[in-house]
């Protein structure tokens, strides 16, 4: 039987030993700011990604089909591409950029985020691939006559 000094010894001598991951997250509001000026998807995608022509497959996006609640809405983006980065889009407010995320290194796409909408729209997913091609999802959504008040 191990005595727990010895057990705490070895789990700490394990940790030291281990590869420590350092996470590279990017600042794209600082970096791309243009993306978050932007009031129409394409405009957004065009200022963060550049001219791309994203393929439509390999993306999934969950989110209700009529958002009884504009104000809150939940989305899930699901690939299984490595990927770079993830970015969320929508054409019903003001400002179309959602969310951008760094994908690190070995990470799983399966980003939750609960989003605001002042009426029905679009949503766009667009997955960049470590292969250095684009992926993209368009999902329609009803927003119920409340809006953001719901």
């Amino acid at each position: 039987m191990m005595n727990r000094r010895k057990f705490l010894g070895l789990g700490l001598a394990a940790l030291a030993l281990a590869p420590m991951t350092k996470l590279n997250a990017t600042d794209f509001r600082k970096e791309k700011p243009d993306a978050w000026k932007a009031e129409k998807p394409a405009d957004a995608i065009k200022a963060l990604y550049g001219d791309i022509k994203p393929e439509e497959k390999s993306v999934e996006i969950k989110a209700p089909k009529l958002a009884e609640n504009g104000g809150k809405i939940p989305v899930v983006v699901k690939s299984d591409i490595e990927a770079k980065s993830v970015a969320i889009f929508q054409d019903a407010n003001p400002r179309s950029t959602v969310a951008v995320w760094t994908v690190p290194e070995g990470g799983i796409v399966d980003y939750a985020i609960t989003m605001k909408m002042k009426g029905s729209g679009k949503i766009t997913a667009i997955v960049e691939g470590k292969d250095g091609k684009f992926y993209s999802k368009v999902l329609p959504i009803e927003v119920s006559k409340g809006g953001c008040g719901g």
